[in-house]
């Protein structure tokens, strides 16, 4: 089966965590993941700048290390990314902030990108929002 991922919570929500859990074990389980689409504040994910106290999973991190990982198709969703200040080199530029937060393997890209998962895959799965 080919799943696409849409994650809107923060790192530190617990729908991040199962959302990560699930992806981890539908690979695992020999399924694909097309895309992984995080939007609002799943964008948190994606920030370099993100440090989870010690005592705490540092979902971030192994977000980012699934994805490098397993080569998957970590995408961000640009505007929300804009609102709360992930950007990469090229949106720091282009907006004259002082520096970048959004590290590879993330990329940034429309909500298009999250229409074109959605028919790519069997099955869409959405994580967290309100």
């Amino acid at each position: 089966m080919k799943f696409a991922i849409a994650l809107f919570s923060s790192p530190s929500a617990p729908s991040s965590r199962r959302a990560l859990r699930f992806a981890e074990a539908a690979l695992d389980g020999g399924h694909d993941i097309v895309r992984l689409f995080f939007y609002g504040d799943g964008v948190h994910s994606a920030s370099g700048n993100v440090v989870s106290p010690q005592d705490e999973t540092d979902v971030a991190r192994q977000w980012r290390e699934l994805i490098s990982t397993r080569q998957l198709d970590g995408v961000v969703c640009i505007a929300a990314a804009l609102r709360r200040g992930v950007l990469d080199e090229a949106e720091a530029l282009r907006y004259q902030r002082q520096a970048a937060n959004l590290p590879a393997p993330w990329v940034l890209s429309g909500l298009g990108q999250l229409h074109e998962a959605a028919q790519l895959a069997d099955r869409v799965i959405c994580f967290g929002g309100d």
